[in-house]
């Protein structure tokens, strides 16, 4: 076991190097996004996760209905975070004529809406159950 840990040491260390050594021509273009985006991510994301997780625990008691509604922030984030390239930046080429436009805020919108719908859908479907067993 301690050879195979050993190999894999040596792999990875030598796939580090490797790109580091491929990144360094563009290491004046890459620095600021290899540093602005844990930057970003410590400064604004983690506090803004940490106080709406704070709210929910305090408004939302039910522990499944909890555990759902942070699937959903948690999916709405992740879509989120795959949309923003494709909405801050202009395109990089002009447009291909046989390719169908796409409408990237409302392709998201879409998608975020088909998420919370679902969420809804089983939230309801589970506070029904739940009232159901109640009663009996």
């Amino acid at each position: 076991m301690r050879a195979v840990r050993l190999l894999l040491l040596v792999f990875g260390a030598a796939a580090t190097a490797y790109g580091g050594w491929l990144l360094l021509p563009q290491l004046g273009t890459a620095l600021p996004w290899l540093i602005g985006g844990p930057v970003l991510h410590d400064v604004l994301v983690v506090p803004l996760v940490g106080l709406v997780g704070l709210v929910l625990s305090r408004l939302v008691t039910h522990r499944l209905r909890l555990a759902w509604i942070t699937a959903g922030l948690m999916a709405s984030a992740t879509l989120l975070l795959i949309a923003v390239p494709l909405l801050w930046r202009p395109p990089s080429a002009p447009p291909n004529p046989g390719l169908p436009d796409r409408n990237y805020p409302l392709g998201l919108a879409v998608g975020l809406a088909v998420l919370w719908a679902a969420i809804v859908i089983v939230l309801v479907v589970a506070t029904t159950l739940d009232r159901r067993t109640d009663r009996q």
